[in-house]
């Protein structure tokens, strides 16, 4: 309906310039030769020529033009249909009149006075949007490669300028699909939205029966979701396409006119697709102003703040203006890193790196006494499965008796808040990442339960899965090994495991920090009537890794199995097939928050922690490795280990 109404303003506007442009016409012929008549005085003559463009204008394409975009092109359109108004309409009165008593010298004042009517609305409405004169009259121009635009908006149409101002340029857009109906039938810059995104197949078929086989899809909307761009490089693997996106609206630099992007100059280049698009998850409504109370004029520390969790929760945090950043990590490259791109991007905010160990407790009573923070972030641990499957010692000193000592350096140096970062592994743990990560959310939910007062120490622990891109994940390594020409290992056929985004795991970290206590469910209240907190992240539908793989080699423009190989190794030490977002014990409410849940794993007493960690300090220490193992058995009686023996 919108659309036809768009449409039939548009006509209702060429149709009166028709015949607005005849009388004129008309009444300046006879003016001029001394005879004035009065308007309307040839008016069937007035209403066989309006017919006649009627027909013309709609043929030519005139009321599918959005006027926003109108161009070059579009004049080009204009003055092919008024000629061909003109020449008709001589046809047909020559035919009835003989033209007899006819002013045909009106039609030589016609012809420009109708094509300036047509096309100066256009134009104006265009430069007045847009703010650019000149921007409305570049000519598109053919290139090499025909390609199919999906959006029908701003970074279309740029896309569309951009390919039409060189010589050279590299693409040739052929159709456009849009999640819009109403932009269905129109044109951009002369290119016409042909169909919906769900009727790409049939917008190929189309072009490929008029010899105008497009040979890539390339998104130009941000609006376009992670399920879609999953069909879309599915249609694209179908149609022997490859699948691109033009640079996204935060990529564009700022012209002259604020109000307007341009595009950024980078020798026609699109950008791949990245995998993150096709996790097939939208992004959760976050309540920013929450997690501004929570950041905004405090003293935050980060442990681990070098690392991929730690790094990105060092970005965000300084988003929201603390009084005081701290960054602690024991490696001096990735420290240097993290602390120079903060210097860069947030001047304004203090900080201080710190190098230091969370095994080493003097460091941290240090650290803590001179810093106070307000509120600690705790992502420094071992992750690597293998790794630390190899060497749990090491694992549990740093895993376990390091987030102890950090959040006793929180209870002695009255910090408000400690977020413990965990992982699924820690649910079912069949490694010893998994098991000393679920002993780390022990630590924290004893040190909750025993609070005395709202003003101790308040331990939050926030569960999740694999990030994408993180240190010794799949994506990376994947990534090496496309660029050596494969194969691509994967595990099992079946192994899966849940993913998100370094970005998207921080945001939610610091939404369920932001929670008000008083807010957590009473499934999370622990039979000792307090609160053992374990807020665990919607991390969506878990991802099979041979199908990740087989999705990045064809985002590479390469077939699998033919091109590239995926071949199967077998499960590594330590790893299961799936992971868990929760115990079967454990019931998950909702939080109210989008994305985030509420979990109430079995808890231990401080007592009994205190006197276990104590025990596997001492075995970890001594590199006692059966020793170690079995008091992680004892904290974690699920945990099932083959090892009986390590390098350490």
């Amino acid at each position: 309906m919108q659309l036809n109404r768009r449409i039939a303003t548009v006509a209702l506007h060429d149709i009166f310039m028709a015949a607005l442009s005849f009388e004129i016409s008309v009444l300046v012929r006879y003016y001029t030769y001394g005879a004035p008549q009065s308007p309307g005085f040839l008016w069937p003559a007035t209403v066989v020529f309006t017919v006649v463009c009627f027909i013309a204008f709609w043929r030519a394409g005139l009321y599918r033009g959005i006027w926003y975009y109108a161009s070059f092109n579009d004049l080009v359109a204009i003055v092919k249909a008024v000629t061909l108004s003109i020449l008709v309409f001589l046809a047909i009165m020559f035919v009835a009149t003989r033209l007899q008593d006819f002013p045909r010298t009106a039609l030589l004042i016609n012809w420009p006075l109708l094509i300036f009517l047509l096309a100066g609305p256009r134009f104006l409405y265009r430069a007045l949007k847009d703010g650019n004169w000149r921007a409305a009259f570049e000519r598109d121009a053919d290139t090499r490669i025909p390609v199919v635009l999906v959006g029908a908006g701003d970074a279309a149409e740029m896309f569309i300028r951009d390919q039409s101002r060189g010589r050279n340029a590299n693409y040739r857009v052929v159709g456009i699909v849009d999640d819009k109906p109403n932009r269905i039938g129109r044109d951009i810059r002369g290119v016409r939205v042909m169909g919906t995104i769900g009727e790409l197949d049939q917008v190929i078929t189309a072009l490929d029966k008029k010899g105008r086989r497009p040979q890539r899809l390339i998104i130009a909307s941000d609006r376009i979701d992670r399920m879609i761009v999953r069909d879309l490089l599915d249609k694209a693997d179908a149609w022997g396409l490859t699948l691109a996106r033009v640079p996204r609206l935060t990529d564009f630099a700022n012209s002259d006119n604020a109000n307007k992007p341009r595009l950024v100059d980078n020798g026609g280049q699109l950008q791949a697709i990245d995998i993150a698009d096709l996790l097939g998850r939208p992004r959760k409504v976050l309540d920013r102003e929450a997690m501004a109370r929570l950041i905004a004029g405090k003293k935050v520390l980060v442990t681990g703040a070098g690392g991929t969790i730690g790094s990105e929760l060092v970005r965000q945090a300084a988003s929201f203006g603390p009084a005081q950043m701290t960054l602690l990590d024991n490696g001096e490259y990735n420290l240097y890193r993290i602390d120079m791109e903060m210097s860069e991007k947030y001047p304004e905010v203090p900080r201080e790196a710190v190098l230091g160990d969370v095994r080493d407790t003097t460091r941290l009573d240090q650290v803590f006494a001179k810093e106070l923070p307000d509120i600690v972030f705790h992502a420094a641990a071992f992750k690597h499965v293998p790794l630390n499957e190899r060497n749990p010692n090491e694992a549990a000193l740093t895993n376990c008796l390091g987030t102890f000592n950090v959040a006793e350096a929180c209870r002695n140096h009255g910090v408000g808040t400690m977020v413990q970062i965990s992982t699924d592994k820690a649910v079912n743990p069949t490694n010893v990442m998994g098991a000393t990560k679920r002993i780390a959310e022990m630590v924290c939910q004893s040190l909750n339960l025993a609070r005395s007062g709202g003003t101790d120490t308040r331990f939050v622990t926030v569960r999740f899965g694999n990030v994408l891109g993180s240190t010794g994940s799949v994506v990376p390594l994947f990534q090496r090994q496309l660029a050596a020409g494969g194969p691509l290992t994967v595990t099992h056929p079946e192994i899966t495991r849940y993913f998100m985004t370094t970005g998207e795991a921080v945001e939610l970290v610091l939404q369920a920090s932001a929670i008000p206590e008083e807010q957590t469910s009473d499934a999370a209240t622990t039979e000792q009537g307090n609160k053992g907190e374990v807020f665990v992240l919607d991390m969506g539908e878990p991802v099979r890794i041979q199908d990740l793989a087989r999705q990045m080699i064809r985002l590479s423009g390469l077939q699998p199995d033919k091109d590239v190989a995926v071949e199967f190794t077998g499960l590594r030490p330590g790893e299961k097939l799936y992971e868990e977002l929760f115990h079967d014990s454990e019931q998950l409410v909702q939080t109210g928050h989008e994305g985030i849940m509420l979990a109430a794993p079995r808890t231990i007493e401080y007592a009994e922690l205190k006197t276990l960690l104590d025990q596997l300090n001492v075995a970890a220490t001594a590199r006692q490795t059966d020793q170690t193992l079995q008091v992680i058995k004892t904290f974690v009686p699920e945990f099932e280990s083959d090892l009986t023996s390590t390098p350490d």
